[in-house]
């Protein structure tokens, strides 16, 4: 009897430490709210005492789209080795898709937004900047991933207030077309990358187009002709929730940058393209009320949620190409 009532207090443990942690992966589990972030810029000039200037909407953006990644519900996860975040998947993979596009963001802010043309200095402070966010966002002891990503944060802060400077000549920012459209053309290849993927889903026959437009175009080895491309059923939801951490950060980057480059899209007729832009971005953001991300086959009874993030993400990604030519054209 003394050997049941034993065996059935520890049973009764267990189960009491998998509800309580099962609930906290939940809450954790809860993706943050979306900001305004012309709002955030406001509120924070006004706290600094400073006017706003060129480039501090879209920096100011990028570093609240950074701290969130660190100070969200639950915190960094990526990197945790202690249940129960060890054992949870779809919010990690949420922080990757958000931190793969601060990293195109950092560098691009780095390389064309800051400076004037291609022999110009680039920012000392973005320079130390950008490559803290480049570190493997598992990386967990010396140094942790969220060390790294927190001084990124601050030598962005000290960047963005050297733009309200009027003494400081360092720090610029440059609402070009140009840069924006350079920047624009690395989002492409993501959104890109992430419609295949989540259409992969369901498994599809794809043709070798690697070489197509270009006669004299060559490979380093050869790949077949046509290959079955299917995203491994483990993944799935990984990749679902990768793209929706992705678009989720590159819609306050949009948003900024229709503050910032407003007079050049208007110019160039383009701030409507931007704006659809936003709207098919906002559409990935919708509420899943499945418990789960469920694979159907592409008009089969059940719903496939990989295929609607991938059209809403295709949407996008063809109205980007769009404004990105009438950048260049207009």
């Amino acid at each position: 009897m003394k050997q049941f009532l034993t065996t059935k207090w520890i049973l009764t443990s267990l189960a009491i430490v998998f509800v309580f942690l099962y609930a906290i992966s939940v809450y954790w589990s809860f993706e943050p709210e979306p900001f305004k972030p012309f709002a955030v810029a406001n509120k924070q000039l006004q706290l600094n005492g400073q006017q706003p200037v060129a480039g501090y909407v879209l920096t100011t953006s990028l570093i609240t789209v950074s701290e969130t990644l660190l100070h969200k519900s639950g915190g960094y996860l990526s990197n945790d080795v202690l249940p129960p975040s060890v054992l949870m998947d779809n919010m990690p993979s949420w922080e990757f898709g958000a931190l793969e596009m601060i990293r195109d963001l950092a560098l691009a802010m780095r390389r064309d937004f800051s400076r004037s043309q291609s022999q110009s200095s680039e920012n000392p402070e973005l320079v130390k900047a950008q490559p803290k966010f480049n570190i493997d966002h598992r990386s967990w002891l010396l140094p942790s991933a969220e060390s790294q990503y927190q001084e990124g944060i601050d030598a962005l802060i000290v960047y963005r207030d050297g733009l309200t400077d009027r003494s400081n000549n360092v720090a610029q920012f440059y609402t070009r077309a140009d840069n924006l459209r350079d920047w624009l053309k690395q989002v492409e290849k993501r959104l890109g990358s992430l419609s295949q993927r989540l259409s992969a889903s369901v498994g599809q026959d794809t043709l070798n187009t690697d070489l197509a437009g270009d006669t004299n175009a060559n490979q380093s080895t050869p790949t077949q002709s046509n290959q079955f491309v299917k995203t491994s059923w483990w993944k799935i939801d990984d990749v679902f929730y990768e793209g929706r951490g992705a678009c989720w950060a590159l819609l306050h980057f949009l948003k900024a940058a229709e503050v910032e480059f407003g007079n050049t899209l208007e110019k160039k007729n383009a701030l409507v393209s931007l704006r659809q832009i936003i709207r098919d971005l906002e559409a990935t953001q919708e509420t899943v009320w499945s418990p789960m991300i469920l694979n159907g086959s592409g008009f089969g009874t059940m719903a496939n949620h990989s295929l609607v993030m991938a059209n809403y993400i295709s949407r996008a990604n063809a109205a980007l190409i769009d404004l990105n030519e009438l950048l260049v054209q207009g």
